[in-house]
C-alpha cells in the first residue's frame, strides 16, 4: 500500500522518516474516511518503507519550450506532465501519451496495409520524425493539463476569503465544466495491421 501526502507547507515537519510517519498517521486519524486496517498497516510499516520527497512546482509554460523529444528519445507520463492530483488525470494522460506515441511510431515504422514490407533505410530518421510529431501533438495538451490541475488545486485549497467567496459563488460551475472538458479528450485510435 502506498500513501501519498501532499504537504502545502511543512509547518515544522522534519524530513526524518519517523516524524513523517507520525505526521501522516495524525492526519489520517483525523479523518473519518480512513479504515482502521489502513491505519494499522501504516503503523506497522518499517522506517525504510517511508520515503519523503518535496513536491516542486514546475511552470506549465516551461513545457512550451522544453525539449520533449531529442534524437531517438522522448518523455511521457509524469516526466512530461507532472501535476497535482486535483484533476484525477495523471494515469489517463499517461495512457494518452502511450496511444499517441504508439500511433506515431507505428505510422513511421510499419508499412501501410497492402504495400508490402518497408525499406530499412532511414529507419532512425523516421523514428526521430515520429518522436517530433509525438512531441508536437502532446505539448499543448500537457501544458493545459498541468495548468488546469494547478489552478483547480489552488482554488479548491485556498484559505483566502476572497478566493473562497469566488469559488463558492462564481467558480463552481466553471471548474466543473473545466474538469469535464479535461476528461473528454480523444487521443485517437491505433490502427491494426
Amino acid at each position: 500500500m502506498h500513501v501519498v501526502v501532499r504537504l502545502v507547507s511543512d509547518k515544522g515537519v522534519d524530513e526524518s522518516a519517523a516524524k513523517m510517519k507520525q505526521f501522516v498517521l495524525a492526519k489520517l486519524r483525523g479523518s473519518n474516511k480512513v479504515p482502521a486496517e489502513a491505519l494499522a498497516a501504516i503503523d506497522r510499516s518499517e522506517m525504510s518503507d517511508v520515503l519523503a520527497a518535496p513536491l516542486r512546482f514546475r511552470s506549465p509554460l516551461s513545457l512550451a519550450t522544453a525539449s520533449i523529444a531529442r534524437g531517438s528519445a522522448c518523455v511521457a507520463g509524469d516526466a512530461l506532465h507532472p501535476m497535482t492530483p486535483d484533476l484525477g488525470q495523471g494515469g489517463c494522460s499517461a495512457l494518452e501519451d502511450g496511444v499517441v506515441l504508439a500511433r506515431c511510431l507505428g505510422d513511421a515504422l510499419l508499412p501501410p496495409p497492402g504495400s508490402g514490407s518497408g525499406s530499412g533505410r532511414g529507419k532512425e530518421d523516421r523514428v526521430q520524425a515520429a518522436l517530433r510529431e509525438y512531441a508536437w501533438i502532446r505539448r499543448w495538451r500537457s501544458v493545459e493539463l498541468v495548468a488546469t490541475s494547478y489552478t483547480v488545486g489552488f482554488v479548491q485549497q485556498s484559505d483566502s476569503a476572497v478566493v473562497s467567496f469566488l469559488r463558492d459563488r462564481l467558480l463552481s460551475g466553471v471548474l466543473a465544466r473545466r474538469l469535464l472538458k479535461m476528461a473528454d479528450y480523444d487521443c485517437g485510435t491505433l490502427e491494426s495491421y
